[in-house]
């Protein structure tokens, strides 16, 4: 962050897949954190309440210098949500946002399921954390927790909607893909780890 704030570096899209982690936000709720386990808790800087991150999960980092035109948190939430709207469609996957609820949700009114959580922090207009979509993630995991102070039988995957294993790398491509198209922005490499 301290290099893109300097203007050392570009904006940068940090894609990853973390091991069983635990996050609790600045707005965080001890009794939100249902048992842990073996499971780390880790209390961060971002906003929002508590998440899970595990294997099957994509998380995206931006670290993105907000322009002056951009510099309003709610329109970066939006344009977070917004790539991933169009990145669950284009596997078929019609989502949807709730009013009053930041995130990404299956478009059915009656049981609406989260298939998307967003904690982010924003130092000196420079974007920190991200977002977290669930592609194969194991939904077990969540009953560690009351995830973003929700009962964890709301979250759900891409896999479980489409009632199959999805690509992680697919995902992830067409993410990337998106969050540029949203947010004007251009990625110079990709560095794949193994």
């Amino acid at each position: 962050m301290a290099e893109r704030q300097a203007g050392t570096i570009p904006d940068t899209l940090v894609l990853v897949e973390h091991p069983d982690t635990i996050t609790m936000g600045r707005s965080a709720r001890q009794d939100n954190v249902v048992q842990a386990g073996e499971i780390p808790v880790f209390a961060i800087e971002r906003g929002g309440d508590v998440t899970y991150h595990g294997p099957g999960q994509l998380v995206a980092y931006p670290i993105f210098h907000l322009r002056e035109s951009e510099r309003d948190l709610h329109r970066y939430l939006r344009g977070l949500e917004e790539t991933m709207l169009r990145t669950l469609a284009d596997f078929g996957i019609t989502a949807a946002r709730r009013p009053g609820l930041t995130g990404v949700w299956t478009a059915n009114e009656t049981a609406p399921h989260k298939l998307a959580s967003i904690g982010v922090a924003v130092r000196k207009w420079v974007t920190l954390h991200g977002l977290a979509l669930n592609v194969n993630t194991d939904l077990a995991r969540f009953g560690a927790i009351h995830p973003c102070g929700l009962d964890a039988s709301v979250m759900t995957s891409m896999a479980d909607e489409l009632g199959r294993k999805v690509s992680f790398t697919a995902v992830k491509n067409t993410l990337a893909k998106h969050l540029a198209a949203v947010f004007d922005r251009e990625w110079l490499a990709t560095v794949d780890s193994p």
